[in-house]
């Protein structure tokens, strides 16, 4: 009897270990059909999150790390980690007003995020844009040219100097959701690859 117990609980531990690492929580999307209904939800969509692992080249300047990414609305958060010599950091704030803060705890206040980030370290991200195109959407803020892939996703765009390719879609909230992203610009070749989508 105690046996038979111990395997049922075992069973029933093992079945919410299996459904814990299979489920990515949070909420699923809207239904997207097309590319206007794709903007149009994504962009009003207002709490979501990702992780996963970022690359960044600048001549001899970059890095490989993870990162993580969080979306309240017009505010976000982003964590940084693994840069050589510069440990975590930590990004936040808005289009209108950005925060730096190092591995020590120091916060500075950014004017122009991507011009300082590139002074401070070398290499830079395309901060206020950058939650557009991991959605796999255009920054409505500027002009843009985009191509589409056999599914009506986006793979190509052409945006505020920028070249960006979308490779490969992967599920977020019942939908699809880019995976593999790469934005070029003259001096820097950014990578990223998305582990996990949340939407709340």
């Amino acid at each position: 009897m105690l046996r038979s117990r111990a395997l049922n609980l075992g069973y029933l531990v093992l079945l919410f270990w299996l459904t814990g690492c299979t489920s990515t929580g949070g909420v699923l999307l809207p239904d997207i059909k097309d590319w206007e209904s794709r903007k149009s939800i994504l962009i009003n969509t207002d709490e979501w999150e990702f992780a996963g692992r970022i690359g960044v080249s600048a001549g001899d300047e970059g890095f490989n790390g993870k990162l993580w990414w969080r979306q309240d609305g017009t505010v976000f958060r982003a964590r940084i980690s693994g840069p050589l010599g510069v440990g975590t950091i930590f990004i936040n704030g808005d289009r209108h007003e950005l925060t730096l803060t190092d591995q020590d705890g120091v916060v500075t206040e950014l004017v122009d995020a991507e011009i300082e980030l590139r002074e401070r370290f070398g290499w830079t991200i395309p901060v206020t844009s950058l939650r557009y195109w991991a959605l796999g959407i255009p920054d409505p803020s500027s002009d843009s040219k985009a191509r589409f892939n056999d599914a009506g996703l986006l793979s190509e765009l052409a945006q505020r100097n920028w070249q960006v390719a979308i490779a490969e879609y992967t599920d977020g909230g019942g939908q699809s959701m880019p995976r593999r992203l790469t934005a070029l610009n003259e001096e820097i070749k950014l990578r990223l690859v998305i582990d996990s989508w949340t939407f709340r």
